[in-house]
């Protein structure tokens, strides 16, 4: 969503700019001068919490903001969780639900009297793709694996919005009609299965079924205590029970990215997120599963990385964003 006001006419020198990723469980924030490498960029970080998201996504700005030493930002990026419409508001949002029916761009400019962009996550973590780790490629799918799983879409150098805002929702394609229940509804999203919650929810089935004895030991034979983090520690501790736990989970990821990779025939896959933390462990295994589909015999690839800013990259796209905006690109 593009914000319709003008830019401030005078912006300051080196005023910052701030991007904003809103997950469900953590709201992280990035900061710095429009032109600032990445690398150089101020950070915060609060729960997302149980109260108005709002107040967190403040709490963010302001911090990244008083260390800039300036009194306000000049433009605000704000990537949500969820079908984001085109004027900015979140309709559906199954991992932030608190998120529903607020202008978050309304209330921001309202407080800081400075122009806002708000987008999908998914959809700032492409933009951050295509200008990070993708600048040489016109057709770039950028997919988020955290809590949930986001999409972007870059096709023909453009990203791909639709008609109501909502394209680039992979997460919730089903891909098992008969299978679990999908906090938006549905059974059997992708998300279920190839998200963190996902990859939580194989490794409570393992540990339940005996076949990760070392994981409910390290969860003090609760299986409620089993979690993503603890499934890759032992899986960087050398666990065969994790290991197969991971071999499942990288199937599950390859089976949507095929799909997407049919559907769209992208150069590039980024992928993003808080997953991204396992590295080669859980990419390696997606490449593999990948190449293992009949579409992609007789030489066709796909290029499949993790996105270089990690769990960075929606915070980052959506400063991009506001840049953009502010510089009028």
């Amino acid at each position: 969503m593009i914000d319709p006001t003008p830019p401030p006419t005078a912006t300051p020198v080196g005023a910052t700019v701030v991007g904003v990723d809103v997950g469900g469980t953590k709201v992280l924030g990035v900061a710095g001068p429009d032109g600032a490498a990445h690398e150089a960029l101020e950070r915060a970080e609060v729960p997302t919490g149980d109260g108005e998201v709002i107040g967190s996504i403040t709490a963010v700005v302001d911090e990244l903001v008083a260390r800039s030493g300036h009194t306000a930002p000049s433009a605000i990026g704000v990537g949500l969780a969820g079908f984001i419409s085109l004027s900015g508001v979140a309709m559906q949002s199954a991992n932030v639900p608190r998120v529903i029916g607020v202008d978050v761009g309304g209330l921001l400019r309202q407080r800081y009297g400075v122009p806002v962009v708000v987008d999908n996550d998914a959809n700032c973590v492409a933009r951050a793709a295509a200008r990070i780790d993708a600048p040489e490629a016109r057709h770039v799918v950028a997919v988020t694996l955290g809590t949930g799983i986001g999409g972007g879409l870059v096709v023909d150098g453009s990203l791909v919005r639709g008609a109501h805002g909502f394209a680039g929702e992979p997460g919730h394609m089903i891909v098992d009609a008969g299978g679990p229940r999908c906090p938006c509804g549905q059974r059997g999203c992708w998300e279920v299965f190839a998200s963190g919650s996902g990859l939580t929810r194989l490794a409570r089935e393992a540990a339940r079924d005996g076949r990760a004895p070392r994981l409910l030991v390290a969860a003090g034979g609760d299986v409620d205590g089993v979690d993503s983090m603890l499934v890759g520690r032992l899986l960087a501790e050398g666990d065969p029970g994790a290991a197969a736990i991971f071999d499942s989970f990288a199937g599950w990821i390859a089976l949507g990215l095929v799909n997407l990779v049919n559907l769209l025939d992208p150069e590039v896959v980024i992928i993003a997120g808080g997953l991204v933390r396992e590295g080669e462990a859980l990419l390696g295994r997606i490449r593999a599963a990948v190449a293992g589909y009949p579409t992609f015999s007789g030489g066709r690839s796909v290029d499949i990385r993790a996105a270089t800013v990690g769990h960075l990259a929606g915070a980052i796209g959506a400063r991009i964003a506001a840049a953009d905006r502010v510089a009028g690109r």
